[in-house]
């Protein structure tokens, strides 16, 4: 049996896509920073006007599947980054925004075989954000790792395997001998 783990370090020059959410900017901004942080320290460089990374700010975290579908079906990026903040308020609406994006995002790397990293915060109040975002510990920060480990196993599977034209579909497992 083969074993399959990413690491850190991404070969070559890889291209990273982040989307981030202007509503809740205070949080998202944050995230961004402990983000752009880590893939620093990894040996990316998050300048916007660079080559390794792209940025799209979108209005809310609703739109944020759209966009990193978009950048995703581009076949330019090793991995995508979506950062949001939904925060819960008296009204079911946080509810339906937070399930639709996950949704999206999760439809949308499964359709395009890129990783598509769910950075969304979902939180009762804005102090649980704000912790997640910088006070205790940034999010972002773990929002690139898993982004950088990502790109990484997607680079090491072998071709059949980590192939866009692989589809999923249901088949017949294939059982080890024994």
């Amino acid at each position: 049996m083969a074993v399959f783990e990413g690491t850190y370090h991404v070969l070559g020059t890889p291209r990273f896509g982040i989307v981030i959410s202007r509503f809740n900017d205070l949080i998202t901004t944050k995230l961004l920073e402990g983000c752009q942080d880590c893939l620093r320290r990894h040996g990316v460089d998050p300048n916007p006007h660079g080559s390794q990374v792209d940025y799209a700010w979108v209005p809310g975290s609703f739109e944020i599947p759209l966009v990193a579908a978009q950048l995703a079906a581009s076949r330019r990026y090793a991995a995508i980054i979506c950062l949001g903040a939904v925060i819960r308020g008296q009204t079911p609406h946080f509810d339906y925004v937070a399930a639709e994006v996950t949704k999206g995002i999760a439809t949308a790397s499964m359709q395009t075989g890129v990783p598509i990293i769910y950075g969304i915060l979902t939180t009762d109040t804005m102090q649980q954000a704000l912790e997640r975002a910088g006070i205790k510990s940034n999010k972002g920060w773990e929002y690139a790792l898993n982004a950088l480990e990502m790109a990484n196993l997607m680079q090491t599977l072998p071709s059949s395997i980590n192939s866009p034209t692989a589809k999923l579909s249901p088949s017949t497992p294939v059982l080890a001998d024994g």
